[in-house]
């Protein structure tokens, strides 16, 4: 039977009782008297469900009768549409994706109905096995409840299942072979100044806004002039997309006389495009390299001659999280120290914000989403105050 992707399944009379009737999924649904009110109610509701379902083309099959396979395939469909914000991915598929893999390599075969406790068990010895930490073991077991509980709420899955596989307890440290991670410690500013050295312009501005507002890597790659409110002293940043915004909160980045110096070169330009360009970085690494020639220009090749036209990768206009790390951990290997990644900053300006200004102080700059909303005057106050001495 063909997929209606645009149209709906037409309300009907069948005409041997008089009844209205749809067909959704090849079965016929009766609706009672045709032309009646209530018929139409219950065509209403029919339709409103097989629309939630994602207008399946078949009958869903009972629950337990589909493979581990088949589960996954099904929960990818709904979170690569679900997982997303202005368009883009979260990120959340592809960190899930490795696990789905050691599910699906281990008990991709077997039933849902048959997937017991012990299966679950089996996946954290296994991650274990392959050398992953404890914490990540238990996020990643977390995440497989996730999919069956999700299974559960689309007929997919009994309840039994998700009741069976929810007693399986999570890995007690000290109590498990796996592998203990250790706190993100904050990165010592000597080590950021050798890092600086070697870093191309534009990330090295980056680098230095996100150690002076102590932001979030995030916060920093998807600034955009448009979301910057320059009118104070401080300058208010109210980033668009932010780690708690699917829970409601609202977040505040406070950019005092230090980052306004470095950022506001940045802000000349589209208020809709970000601020710092993978691009316009690279351009201005290559004009340096042209001023620093040694070579005359009646010889050897001349600027953007020596270029493929469609080359695999080309720069962008928004650093992510990964390039932005990456162009970090370059820099560290030519100048010859340990890599660190950008959220270590975070945790430097934390450290130094407490021990100056306090605890209190720390989590209104940082915007810590366990300070209560009651004195939000009030911390607004106090985080303008830390920011002019720090930032």
């Amino acid at each position: 039977m063909p997929k209606l992707s645009k149209s709906l399944p037409k309300y009907r009379k069948h005409r041997g009782s008089g009844q209205a009737v749809v067909t959704l999924c090849g079965r016929d649904h009766y609706l009672g008297p045709h032309g009646t009110k209530a018929s139409k109610h219950e065509y209403d509701r029919l339709i409103i469900e097989w629309l939630t379902a994602g207008r399946p083309s078949a009958q869903s099959p009972e629950p337990g009768d589909i493979t581990i396979s088949e589960l996954i395939a099904a929960y990818l469909r709904y979170a690569n549409g679900y997982y997303r914000r202005n368009g883009e991915s979260t990120g959340y598929v592809e960190r899930l994706k490795p696990t789905l893999r050691i599910l699906r390599e281990t008990y991709g075969r077997t039933f849902v109905a048959d997937f017991r406790p012990v299966a679950i068990e089996s996946l954290q010895t296994r991650m274990i096995g392959l050398g992953h930490s404890r914490m990540y073991v238990n996020q990643s077991i977390s995440k497989l409840k996730r999919i069956f509980r999700w299974g559960v709420t689309k007929e997919m899955v009994r309840i039994e299942v998700l009741q069976r596989i929810q007693t399986v307890p999570c890995l007690k440290k000290g109590r498990t072979e796996a592998r203990e991670t250790l706190p993100v410690q904050p990165v010592d500013d000597a080590i950021v100044e050798a890092t600086l050295e070697r870093l191309p312009r534009v990330v090295a501005d980056m680098v230095r806004l996100q150690r002076l507002t102590g932001g979030r890597p995030q916060d920093i790659y998807n600034l955009r002039p448009c979301e910057v409110d320059t009118s104070g002293d401080v300058w208010l940043y109210r980033p668009g997309m932010h780690k708690t915004e699917y829970r409601g909160r609202d977040r505040i980045v406070m950019i005092g006389p230090k980052a306004q110096d470095v950022l506001r070169p940045y802000l000349l330009r589209n208020k809709e495009a970000c601020c710092f360009s993978p691009r316009e970085s690279e351009t201005k690494r290559r004009q340096a390299q042209h001023e620093q020639r040694k070579t005359s220009l009646s010889c050897g090749n001349k600027p953007g001659a020596n270029r493929k036209r469609h080359p695999k990768r080309a720069a962008g206009d928004k650093y992510n999280k990964d390039s932005y790390c990456r162009a970090i951990h370059r820099a560290c290997d030519k100048a010859g120290i340990e890599k660190w990644s950008p959220n270590r900053l975070r945790h430097s300006a934390a450290t130094e914000i407490r021990q100056r200004f306090g605890l209190e102080a720390a989590q209104v700059f940082l915007g810590h989403a366990d300070v209560t909303q009651i004195y939000a005057e009030r911390d607004l106050a106090l985080a303008v105050r830390v920011a002019k001495e720090v930032g």
